[in-house]
């Protein structure tokens, strides 16, 4: 008995029916087939009590930026700043949760003009006095400018917020830190902000965790970011410029990264860890024309080094302190402006009258420290060894690296790799090309 060749395809189809409909109920229905979410019950308190709805607030409707906060019910909403410049005298305190502050971009500018140290905006539960434990939860700032002036404080200082969000802000001229968080502990989140002129750190961390800080500029503030008594936090995708001290300083923070950024041009070092830092990696960032140095693990454990480029770093490029070690190393460009056919982009070399655009490269220094492995890296076009060590260090891994046109700086004959008093090492298979003649300033 012969079938015809339709039924074939009819069954084929059937089949193909029958597969993706019993597919689809394994997976569950699609978001479209899903039935609307019911609306969220009004909030309640503590106590039991039930708040009223989240308001939306314009503040073109209240006297004050301060009536029209104070305008939101305890369940929180947003407060909508249009345009215009709102000057203060104090501080605008945000007192809820599940808040947002929204402007009209940099067209909306508060502007501090208090000289008594206040900051412009500042978050707080008002318990936190007599609870030192209470908290606000969901604060969001975002789509304005806010500046200040030498004597004013932070931009705005945020303390005992969780899950805060500072996004899309121009943050500039404050006496102190740009943004200053205080025991905003979980979850915090800078984004796409732009921290300029002042006077403290564009952003300031102290007490948080599980941070994230992406895609900000930071420009001509004392220091870029500091980030004290925390861990894992997030760092990447920064551009950093023009700092009158330190770009990055992580202290007492552990669990974390720093990848992706752009340091350049600080007037002290790039990126510093120190006070018992540990299990932080340092990845991927573009280290350029820092005068007093790279990555200074001052004091700080099993950390990784790797995929960095640094050109043109003053001083040192990677420098391990005496009070910590067991770091790795590897992996990292260490380079001048050679340009290829024997030519510098910085023509003048080490000759020029500005610091800023010498031609210098530098490499890695230890300084009583042990258990370091120094591996696959490229060094070129050196005004330093590519390796120095001072004083009693041990278990020094120092193998599979490049070096060539080193010692710029150095008296001929000069050795790349120095390791000095060093105990317990190895320095094997390093490929060296040649010494560079010696240039002088």
């Amino acid at each position: 008995m012969k079938i015809h060749p339709a039924t074939h395809l009819y069954a084929a189809f059937a089949l193909l029916v029958l597969f993706a409909t019993s597919g689809r109920s394994i997976a569950q229905k699609t978001q479209a087939d899903q039935p609307p979410p019911p609306s969220p019950p009004a909030t309640p308190t503590p106590q039991g009590e039930t708040l009223p709805p989240a308001a939306t607030v314009n503040a073109a409707d209240h006297p004050s930026l301060q009536a029209a906060i104070d305008a939101l019910p305890a369940s929180g909403g947003v407060v909508r700043i249009p345009p215009g410049v709102y000057d203060l005298q104090q501080s605008l305190v945000v007192r809820t949760g599940d808040t947002r502050l929204e402007g009209a971009g940099t067209a909306t500018r508060i502007r501090n003009l208090n000289e008594d140290g206040q900051p412009a905006v500042l978050i707080r539960p008002d318990a936190l006095e007599a609870d030192g434990r209470a908290r606000l939860w969901r604060v969001e700032v975002c789509n304005l400018r806010i500046s200040g002036n030498p004597q004013s404080g932070s931009g705005i200082k945020a303390i005992g917020v969780q899950e805060i969000v500072i996004r899309n802000l121009s943050v500039d001229r404050h006496g102190s830190h740009g943004v200053e968080m205080d025991r905003c502990s979980e979850n915090p989140r800078i984004l796409g902000c732009n921290f300029t002129y002042n006077n403290g750190s564009g952003l300031h961390l102290l007490g948080g965790h599980d941070m994230i800080v992406n895609a900000n500029h930071f420009e001509e503030n004392l220091d870029a970011l500091t980030v004290v008594d925390a861990y894992n936090l997030c760092c990447n995708g920064n551009n950093i410029d023009d700092h009158l001290r330190h770009g990055i300083v992580v202290e007492n923070t552990y669990g974390s990264v720093i990848s992706g950024n752009m340091i350049e041009e600080c007037e002290g070092i790039a990126v510093i860890l120190d006070r018992d830092c540990y299990g932080v990696t340092v990845s991927a960032n573009v280290i350029a024309h820092d005068l007093q140095g790279g990555v200074d693990l001052r004091d700080a454990w099993g950390c990784t080094v790797t995929g960095n480029n640094f050109v043109l770093v003053h001083e040192f490029s990677v420098r391990v302190g005496e009070n910590g070690g067991r770091h790795t190393i590897t992996g990292n460009q260490f380079t001048n402006s050679y340009i290829g056919e024997g030519k510098l982009r910085r023509a003048a070399g080490l000759r020029h009258e500005q610091v800023v655009q010498r031609d210098a490269c530098t490499g890695i220094v230890l300084r009583q420290t042990s258990d370091i492995t120094i591996t696959g890296n490229q060094f070129s076009g050196l005004t330093s060894r590519a390796v120095e060590a001072f004083g009693e260090c041990q278990r020094l891994l120092v193998t599979n690296n490049l070096i060539t046109d080193h010692g710029r700086l150095l008296p001929a004959g000069t050795a790349p790799i120095e390791l000095g008093k060093a105990t317990d090492s190895l320095v094997q298979a390093n490929l060296i090309g040649p010494q560079s003649p010696v240039e002088k300033p």
